[in-house]
C-alpha cells in the first residue's frame, strides 16, 4: 500500500494510532501504538524498543542498538474491537539491517528458500481454544450448561457462546480475513474458527491477529479465551493443525490425482512428508514449546472417548490418529498447539520439509489403521516410533537437529536457553498431586 493510499485508509478509518505489532520467541503480540500522523516513521526507521527487555530477542542493554519494529504496510488493518487503531504486522530491524532473532524475519528465510525454487508455501491454520470463566479460583467453561460428556459439534454449546464467536468472527471478516465454519470442538468450551488458507507469511500475521481479538473480545465479555495445550487433563487440548501445500503460480505441486497410494499427492509431497517425519522429534519443541505441550501428546484417549493430538510419527489418509493427514492434495500436521509461535513453527517445518525433497527421502506406505487400537510391541514391528512425551525429550531431539536447529537461525541457542529453564523449574515445582499423594503416605 502506497504511503498516499495509508494516509488516505487512515483517515476514512478514523484511525488515530497505528499498533506496530511484532511477536516475542514465544509467539506473543507486541506492540507500539505510534499516532497515525506518524505512519511513516512506522515504515521507514520504524518504532523502537528497548530488545533486551523482551523475551528471546538477542540483545543486551549495553551493547545493541533499539530494536526497531518496521511495518509491512501490505499488513495494514484497521483493528475492529479496538476502535481509532489500526495494525501492522512488523519485522525487527538493527542498526537498520533484519534483525536475524526476529521471528517473522526468520520465516522469511525460509520462505526465500521456496521462492528461489520458483515455489510459494501455502498454510492454513486450524486455532482451536477454549473459552473460560473464573469461579472462586477455578476454572470453568464459559456457558454452565456445556456440560455434556461428548459436545463435539454440540448445538447447544455452539449457540450459547454466539456472542463471543460472531464477535470474533466478524472482526475477522471486517479486516479481510475469510472465516468459512465455526464449531463447537471436543472439550467443553472448546471451539474452533477456521478461516481460508494463503500464503505462509499472510497466515502467521492472520493467526496473531486472530488471538489478538480472541484474547481482547473474551475480556470485554468477562471471559478468558485460552490457547494453553492442555487445560484440563482430562479433555482434549488445544491444537493448531496446519494444512500445507506448494504451489508455483499455476497449479499445486502437493496434488496428483494418479497418485497409487491414493492420497492425490505427488512424488514432491511425499518427499516433503518424509522430511517432516525424519525430524518429527526437533520439530515436536518447536511446534509444542511448553512442559503443557506434552500433556496433550499422550498415548491413549481422553475421556471423551477421542482425542485430536497425535502420538504417533506416521502418516496416513484420513487417519487421525497418526501426526500427518494426507486430506487429499495437501497434508495436515497435526503436531502444533496453541502455544506454538507459528512464525518458528512453519519456519521449522519448512526446513525439515525441504531437507525430505533435497535428500529424496520416501515416507513409506501410509498407515490406515488405528494406531490407538495397537499394542506397543506391534508399534515396534511396523517402524513406528513415539513423538517425545515431555518437554526435555523434544529439546534433547532439537539439540541434535542440525535442519532444524538451523530454521531458526542465531535464535536456537536462545530458545534452547529458555526451555530448558522452563523444564527445569517445572521439575523443581511441588505440584498438589505430589502433595496428595506423599504428604502422609511415609
Amino acid at each position: 500500500m502506497k504511503s498516499s493510499d495509508a494516509k488516505k485508509f487512515l483517515k476514512d478509518n478514523g484511525v488515530r494510532y497505528v499498533l506496530a505489532q511484532f511477536v516475542d520467541i514465544h509467539g506473543t503480540a507486541k506492540a507500539k501504538a505510534v499516532p497515525a500522523e506518524h505512519y511513516d516513521t512506522v515504515i521507514s526507521d520504524g518504532a523502537g524498543f528497548a530488545g533486551f527487555a523482551l523475551s528471546g530477542m538477542g540483545m543486551q542493554p549495553n551493547a545493541d542498538g533499539d530494536y526497531m519494529a518496521v511495518g509491512d504496510p501490505s499488513t495494514l488493518s484497521v483493528v475492529p474491537w479496538q476502535p481509532g487503531f489500526a495494525r501492522m504486522a512488523s519485522d525487527g530491524h538493527v542498526h537498520g539491517k533484519p534483525w536475524p532473532y526476529c521471528s517473522r524475519v526468520i520465516l522469511k528465510q525460509q520462505l526465500a528458500r521456496m521462492a528461489a525454487k520458483g515455489w510459494t508455501f501455502y498454510t492454513g491454520m486450524e486455532p482451536e481454544f477454549s473459552l473460560l470463566r473464573r469461579v472462586e479460583g477455578r476454572l470453568l467453561p464459559s456457558d454452565a450448561s456445556d456440560a455434556l460428556a461428548k459436545p463435539c459439534y454440540d448445538y447447544k454449546g455452539l449457540s450459547r457462546s454466539r456472542v463471543f464467536l460472531e464477535r470474533l468472527a466478524d472482526a475477522l471478516r471486517a479486516v479481510g480475513i475469510d472465516v468459512y465454519q465455526i464449531d463447537h470442538e471436543d472439550a467443553n468450551g472448546q471451539f474452533e474458527i477456521n478461516y481460508t488458507y494463503t500464503d505462509a507469511l499472510t497466515s502467521c500475521d492472520h493467526y496473531t491477529f486472530f488471538k489478538m481479538g480472541a484474547a481482547e473480545i473474551a475480556n470485554d465479555l468477562g471471559l478468558i479465551c485460552s490457547f494453553m495445550p492442555k487445560p484440563f487433563s482430562n479433555r482434549p487440548g488445544n491444537g493448531l493443525h496446519m494444512h500445507m501445500s506448494i504451489g508455483d503460480g499455476k497449479r499445486n505441486l502437493f496434488e496428483d490425482k494418479a497418485d497409487a497410494r491414493g492420497l492425490d499427492l505427488s512424488p514432491l509431497a511425499y518427499q516433503f512428508v518424509a522430511g517432516l517425519l525424519a525430524h518429527a522429534p526437533a520439530l515436536a519443541a518447536v511446534c509444542c514449546p511448553t512442559v503443557n505441550s506434552y500433556k496433550r501428546l499422550v498415548v491413549g484417549r481422553s475421556l471423551t472417548g477421542a482425542t485430536w493430538a497425535p502420538a504417533y510419527i506416521c502418516y496416513g489418509n484420513n487417519n487421525r490418529s497418526g501426526m500427518i493427514r494426507g486430506p487429499g492434495g495437501r497434508i495436515e500436521l497435526r503436531l502444533p498447539d496453541g502455544s506454538a509461535n507459528p512464525y518458528l513453527a512453519t519456519a521449522a517445518v519448512i526446513a525439515a520439509g525441504l531437507d525430505g525433497i533435497e535428500r529424496g527421502l520416501e515416507p513409506g506406505d501410509p498407515v490406515t489403521d488405528s494406531l490407538y487400537d495397537m499394542t506397543p510391541a506391534q508399534l515396534r514391528r511396523r517402524g513406528i516410533r513415539v513423538l517425545p512425551q515431555n518437554l526435555k525429550e523434544a529439546l534433547d531431539a532439537f539439540e541434535k537437529d542440525p535442519v532444524v536447529q538451523g530454521a531458526l537461525g542465531p535464535l536456537a541457542a536462545d530458545f534452547l536457553e529458555l526451555k530448558r529453564m522452563e523444564w527445569v523449574e517445572y521439575m523443581r515445582h511441588v505440584s498438589d498431586w505430589e502433595v496428595d499423594n506423599y504428604l502422609q503416605f511415609f
